[in-house]
């Protein structure tokens, strides 16, 4: 009797998270670090190692990734036609062209992934940092640089972390090393000290709004304005709010402060909060929340005319407040509690029968 035929397995390809960043040409703010870079670079004095800090979404590995692809094309050689922008490499460019494909063989990128023994913990692990070692020790494959950028470096291990440090300390000729951190203060002491420091700041709306249009087009004039006044100047976290239903969750942040006194839509609310199972809306809610009464808050003590809902309360007790519900927000997450629950504490938190 024959066998059936074996099914095949079907194939599951992993997403490149990376690959909008690579294909990212043009410049959306940050012009000055930029120009810092490749002022170094023609200047023949190029350090060896950088770090761009600044809030996470705001562009620092999309700027390492345009700095890569120019100095690989022989920018600072003076082989690439000088742009409107710096760092400016035409998209049609071979260097660009292979690095957008993930293959070209002087660039290596490190981002975090999940740890070892199944754990959900992202990490850059010591392997992949020693790796990276040894391919900046090798003879560049086409004649110029070599580059490595390390994405999320305070996520590194520690034995990653000392790895790291050592190359640092004696970098080997034509290698450049940029590390993106949203939190540098996590990073070794000693490797803070030997690399060149950039901080990139939150776009402003003249830089993010053309972003987020090219980002998210389906999204009206007034949707991006507000995905932009919430996300603070960085477009990574207003594609996220977009993607997680973060407009409508604003919308419930703004109803529920600008009624405080009104119980009567708090379970509606809650349910809405508490739908997904995987609990990123109640953590998007949260977060939004805290973001609106840190507002306020700077509003209030500059004199900037804070929101009406303020005056229920002293400035001491917002302050407190806030703290509070980012303890609540964690402890929920941490302890798996109901997430319904948490949400009508929050909101008995915030009403002024409460005082």
């Amino acid at each position: 009797m024959s066998r059936a035929p074996r099914a095949l397995k079907e194939q599951v390809f992993e997403e490149d998270a990376d690959l909008p960043v690579r294909a990212m040409a043009e410049l959306f703010g940050h012009h000055a670090a930029a120009e810092t870079l490749q002022r170094a670079a023609q200047s023949g004095r190029l350090p060896h190692a950088w770090m761009l800090a600044g809030p996470p979404g705001i562009g620092k590995a999309t700027l390492a990734y345009r700095f890569g692809r120019w100095l690989l094309a022989g920018g600072a050689e003076g082989q690439v036609p000088p742009g409107e922008t710096p760092l400016h490499l035409d998209p049609q460019h071979a260097t660009f062209r292979r690095i957008l494909a993930g293959a070209h063989a002087d660039l290596r990128a490190l981002r975090p992934n999940t740890g070892e023994k199944g754990g959900v913990k992202m990490v850059i692990r010591v392997e992949d940092v020693r790796a990276a070692i040894r391919f900046l020790a090798m003879t560049p494959a086409e004649g110029g640089w070599r580059f490595v950028l390390v994405d999320g470096a305070e996520q590194m291990q520690p034995q990653a972390a000392n790895a790291l440090l050592k190359t640092l300390e004696e970098p080997p000729p034509r290698a450049v090393i940029v590390l993106t951190t949203a939190a540098p203060d996590r990073l070794l002491p000693t490797i803070r000290s030997r690399v060149r420091r950039l901080d990139l700041a939150p776009l402003d709306h003249a830089a993010l709004d053309p972003l987020l249009m090219r980002l998210l087009p389906q999204l009206s004039a007034t949707e991006r304005a507000t995905l932009g006044q919430i996300a603070e100047g960085s477009a990574g976290q207003a594609v996220a709010l977009a993607e997680g239903e973060g407009l409508a969750l604003q919308a419930l942040v703004d109803q529920v402060l600008g009624d405080l006194g009104n119980r009567r839509h708090w379970h509606k609310v809650a349910d809405a909060v508490a739908a997904k199972r995987d609990g990123s809306s109640f953590a998007t809610f949260m977060a939004l929340l805290r973001r609106a009464i840190s507002a306020g808050v700077r509003q209030a003590a500059r004199g900037q005319g804070a929101p009406a809902w303020l005056e229920d309360r002293p400035l001491a007790e917002w302050s407190t407040l806030w703290d509070s519900l980012g303890r609540l927000a964690a402890e929920t997450d941490v302890l798996s509690l109901d997430r319904k629950q948490a949400v009508l504490t929050a909101l008995l938190w915030l009403s002024p029968s409460r005082r």
